[in-house]
């Protein structure tokens, strides 16, 4: 199995688990937060997404979809275009409303889908390209994809610990 195989079976199992916590849920359950400083379920996923969506996009010298393709219109949030919810506050994170999942969802898929299609293209001599040198030693693809795949399931795990949470107690 490649390398870029084995990538874009992550990527997929990223896509699966954020459907599996965001379907069939009410806005209050996307918009609930299990403490006053926890984020809600709307908000990670929308962060996840926009981290893959930026740091794709990057690697692949493309525009991100969250402007190219409308999303920002889409959603309406109060931030920049270039918010991808890093640093965001408390308050900032309840600021992440939609009114359901389907555009959750429908943002999640635009970006796995060209995440997935921009994985399958790379051969496996392209993982060693770098491509953030402020970092010593410098950020390889490799390691730059890897890194979405951690932080992204990290956040889709915490997501589905909410609705856990949410739906029994």
């Amino acid at each position: 199995m490649k390398a870029t195989e084995v990538l874009a079976d992550a990527f997929g199992r990223i896509r699966e688990a954020v459907h599996d916590v965001v379907e069939n849920l009410s806005a209050e359950e996307l918009h609930a937060r299990v403490g006053p400083e926890a984020n809600s379920i709307a908000w990670l996923v929308w962060h996840l997404t926009r981290i893959q969506d930026d740091h794709i996009a990057d690697a692949a010298g493309e525009e991100q979809l969250w402007q190219a393709a409308g999303w920002r219109e889409r959603f309406g949030l109060p931030f920049p275009a270039a918010a991808t919810g890093y640093g965001h506050t408390p308050q900032e994170v309840a600021e992440v409303r939609v009114d359901d999942g389907d555009l959750l969802l429908g943002y999640l898929d635009a970006v796995h889908d060209r995440t997935t299609a921009f994985v399958r293209g790379l051969a496996a001599a392209d993982l060693d390209r770098v491509v953030d040198e402020r970092w010593d030693p410098p950020v390889t693809l490799g390691v730059r994809l890897v890194s979405v795949l951690a932080d992204d399931l990290q956040h889709a795990g915490q997501a589905a610990f909410v609705r856990g949470v949410l739906r029994n107690g």
